[in-house]
Order: structure tokens, then C-alpha cells, then sequence
């Protein structure tokens, strides 16, 4: 049995001529201990779609299984990392981490729950800012303690919305060696999503493009079989590497070029509006003789 299963997933916002379709018959596995990448465009539906996972929102057709049970909340179970940090900002490091940990593991001891949030912030490198308060953190620093926080909950799947798009591009590669080296180290299941094909490719397994919306659905599965663990300086003459992201990109252009077209090609009905003639006996419109008079 798969871990996580999506069966003919659909998902739209509004009824009647206000409906917005975004996303249809969407169909995935992930296996217990698979990296996969969900690459896409901007507004494709990328975030609705891990909402789904995630239990934040429902499904409107098909649903979504875990260990073939159906989701139908959000849950421990899964550990969810946003774009932005969502950190409360008067607890310290380590009383944001300890905070999940009591509410997941209500049980343990309190010695038990320092323990193991201890060991997750020094997991991301973060022991000599575990006092600090998120203000006083780099961006790069809070996404680490976000990714913290959600391992320490010890979930079966670790959801990744984007975590690294709102970082410079230096941070963003740190952090992409981070989230590399824990996975190695840890093993846990992770979707990401992103819009960053070469990011996908360094981190993941398969990388499954979002086609653009409305109605989008997943295209073909990318594997990328590169060997772990990987390094960036020499994935850049790796002809693997090359031909992978040349085969990703060049699909995503190809259907970002279609989407495009469809949109130009669409007819609208235009109301049927015809002037007003608000023209006074002085040529002067009734609204703007209020408002000189």
C-alpha cells in the first residue's frame, strides 16, 4: 500500500458562473521514503493542491488517502512547511519547537520534550541561536526553525510549500544542502513543491510537472536518476543533470506555450451597455454640476 494516494482529485472555488476550476482529476502514489517534486507555474494550483494533502481544505471530487485511510482534516501526521514561517514571534527558538512537540506528545516527559526538540534545531544547525526570538533571525534562520518544528513532530510525510522562494539565492542553496542532508539522514517522506526545476532535480526522486490552470492536472513523471548524495558543482557537468532539466523545462514551456494559446483563443460575450447621456441644458454633466454648485 502506497503512503500517500490521490484518486481523481478535483478541486474548484465558487458555483455557477463565479465557478473556478483549479484543479482536475488528479491522480498520485508517493511511496514510504520518497523525495518527489511538484513543479509548476505561478497560480497553477500548487498550494490548493498540498492544502488538500494537508487536510486544510477538502476535496470537491475523488480523495486523498493515507496508509488507505482518507484525509479529511489536518493532522500530526503530516508536517506542513509554508512559504512564509508562521513562527510566533514572542517564543524563543526553542518554546516555538516545544510548543508542537507538547501538542503531538502530550505524554512525554518534560526532560523528554526538550530532548527532542533539542536534537531537531540542532538537526537544521540552529544550537546557538536557540534563545533567540524570530526577530532576531535571518529569513534563512526562521525557514530553519520551521523546518524544525515539523520533523519534530515526527510526521509520516513532510509537506514543503515553497519553503525557499521567499530567500536570496544564496540562503536558498544552503538551505536546499540542508533539506538534502536531513532527508539522507532521516528518510522521511517529502513532497515538495516549487518552481524551480533545477531545485526539484537536486532534491527529489521524481519530479512531476503541475500543468498550468484552470483544470490543471499533473503531467509525466521526471525519475531523476542521479546518484545520492549530490553535489551541485559537479551535477553542472553531469550530462544526466543537463538532459533531465532540458527535458523538464522544455515540457513546461511547451505546455505553458499551449495554455497560452488556448486563453488568446477564447471568445468573450461582451455586455450589451450603451451610454449614458448624463449632459445637462449646458453641456455640463449633471455630476459635475453638483459638484461645482
Amino acid at each position: 500500500m502506497a503512503l500517500l494516494e490521490l484518486r481523481n482529485v478535483s478541486k474548484w472555488y465558487g458555483t455557477g458562473s463565479n465557478r473556478t476550476e483549479v484543479l482536475k482529476n488528479i491522480n498520485l502514489t508517493i511511496e514510504e521514503g520518497e523525495f518527489i517534486a511538484i513543479v509548476g507555474f505561478t497560480g497553477s494550483g500548487k498550494t490548493t493542491l498540498i492544502s488538500l494533502i494537508a487536510g486544510l481544505i477538502e476535496p470537491d471530487e475523488g480523495e486523498v488517502l493515507l496508509n488507505g485511510v482518507k484525509i479529511s482534516g489536518p493532522g500530526p501526521d503530516r508536517g506542513v512547511v509554508f512559504q512564509n514561517y508562521s513562527l510566533l514571534p514572542w517564543l524563543s527558538v526553542l518554546d516555538n519547537i516545544l510548543l508542537a512537540v507538547d501538542t503531538v506528545f502530550p505524554d512525554m516527559s518534560a526532560e523528554e520534550k526538550e530532548a527532542c526538540a533539542k536534537k531537531y534545531i540542532s538537526m537544521v544547525n540552529l544550537s546557538p541561536a536557540i534563545n533567540k526570538k524570530p526577530s532576531e533571525l535571518s529569513g534563512g534562520m526562521r525557514q530553519r526553525v520551521s523546518v524544525a518544528r515539523a520533523l519534530a513532530m515526527d510526521p509520516k510525510i513532510l509537506l514543503l510549500d515553497e519553503p525557499l522562494s521567499a530567500l536570496d539565492a544564496l540562503t536558498r542553496g544552503s538551505l536546499q544542502d540542508e533539506i538534502s542532508r536531513i532527508w539522507e539522514q532521516d528518510k522521511k517522506t517529502v513532497l515538495l513543491i516549487t518552481n524551480d526545476v533545477d531545485e526539484g532535480i537536486y532534491l527529489a526522486d521524481r519530479i512531476i510537472p503541475l500543468k498550468p490552470g484552470p483544470n490543471a492536472t499533473l503531467g509525466p513523471i521526471f525519475t531523476v536518476d542521479l546518484e545520492r548524495h549530490r553535489d551541485k558543482k559537479a551535477l553542472n557537468h553531469n550530462q544526466k543533470f543537463k538532459d533531465l532539466r532540458n527535458a523538464v523545462n522544455k515540457y513546461l514551456m511547451d505546455v505553458g506555450a499551449e495554455a497560452k494559446k488556448d486563453a488568446g483563443s477564447k471568445n468573450y460575450i461582451l455586455p450589451d451597455a450603451q451610454p449614458v447621456d448624463l449632459l445637462g441644458p449646458m453641456g455640463v454633466s449633471y455630476s459635475l454640476r453638483r459638484l461645482f454648485n
